[in-house]
């Protein structure tokens, strides 16, 4: 309340009306709007989503503090939400357009070391992941008050530009939970926010299956294969030198005669002949380089992916779709410096993007 009494009540409806005026202002300029759509009373529907939720839910810093932002993200007052690492921006809607600054903390190395070893082999692909599709033992790891992905209230800077005097006013809660509700849609966001690679943890997986087939292969002894098989091993005797036997003594004699007969008749055995075989080494093949097309010689740098994803007018996410990767991979591409070492897949769907127009690029990630 002001020196003259209370200020006059705007609806929602206006609200949201001088809000999409201010968005098309700001898409004009160049920014990418994001907003926050909720369909239906619950805000959060996926398993990452409610995890977020519940995790902050679950701290008395915020608990008191949270519900006042549930209307407003309700009604789409969010009209704007972007995730990068360790940031979160958004613009919420009320008696004007107010700026709300997130920053968390990334995640530490020695808990991001802990999740992989926790998670090492229980995960079976990328898409059960992404998709919630995990074990409790799994949930339980990701999940964890203290050890797991999401962040503590001393890893959270909050920032409001409207005059409230709370640092959790109903704006920023109002964010808060439309990061919830982003994270239903791209659950890959909560790994981008807290500086780590999800795909580390399907590597994991692959580590530990490869190092458990070799270590599996166990032999059985042979004191317990007589069992198993119920047939008895016997054991090897020292070779013996066995004694000819009568015919063998009798052929002997007859050789040594003839020989004798044939050397008193002067006729002398013919040398054995002895053949060598030479065969001539083979001709070498000449190896041709298969020709490259003139958009594999150019080499992709990460100013190459920038420039691209410029081109095309897309944020993080959307060129991550559209290329079939992830967004940290995007993320990490375009801070890496010099020319970038990408896998067969990730080369050709470049190469391929690289053809496109922005308006095929747009049209292709609507498919």
């Amino acid at each position: 309340m002001g020196w003259f009494g209370w200020r006059p009540y705007v609806s929602v409806a206006e609200r949201r009306a001088k809000a999409l005026k201010k968005m098309e202002k700001l898409k004009k300029k160049g920014l990418d709007v994001k907003p926050v759509n909720i369909q239906g009373k619950k805000i959060v529907r996926t398993f990452w989503g409610e995890a977020w939720c519940d995790h902050l839910e679950s701290f008395s810093d915020y608990e008191n503090r949270l519900p006042r932002g549930r209307t407003y993200v309700r009604n789409g007052s969010v009209c704007h939400l972007d995730i990068s690492p360790g940031k979160i921006s958004a613009m919420v809607s009320g008696s004007q357009i107010y700026e709300v600054d997130i920053t968390i903390k990334p995640l530490a190395g020695n808990k991001w070391a802990e999740v992989i070893k926790s998670c090492s082999g229980q995960i079976g692909s990328l898409l059960e992941l992404l998709a919630g599709r995990l074990s409790k033992n799994i949930m339980a790891v990701v999940t964890h008050r203290e050890k797991g992905l999401f962040p503590l209230p001393g890893e959270i800077n909050l920032s409001c530009s409207c005059p409230d005097w709370a640092v959790m006013c109903k704006h920023v809660a109002a964010v808060l939970y439309g990061v919830g509700a982003r994270l239903d849609e791209f659950p890959e966001l909560l790994f981008l926010l807290r500086g780590v690679d999800h795909e580390e943890l399907i590597t994991a997986d692959v580590d530990v299956a490869i190092s458990g087939k070799k270590a599996g292969r166990r032999h059985i002894a042979e004191d317990v294969l007589s069992d198993v098989f119920g047939i008895e091993m016997r054991e090897d005797e020292p070779v013996s030198k066995a004694k000819p036997t009568k015919a063998v003594k009798k052929a002997v004699k007859i050789k040594a005669k003839t020989s004798k007969v044939a050397g008193k008749n002067g006729r002398k055995k013919p040398p054995e002949k002895k053949f060598r075989l030479t065969v001539a080494p083979p001709k070498p093949i000449p190896f041709k380089r298969k020709a490259r097309t003139p958009l594999e010689k150019e080499p992709v740098t990460g100013e190459a992916v920038a420039a691209l994803r410029a081109k095309f007018g897309m944020n993080r996410v959307e060129f991550a779709r559209l290329l079939g990767v992830s967004v940290p991979s995007v993320v990490k591409w375009e801070k890496a410096a010099g020319v970038l070492d990408l896998q067969a897949k990730s080369l050709a769907a470049f190469n391929t993007s690289r053809k496109l127009t922005k308006t095929k690029a747009l049209r292709k990630l609507e498919e």
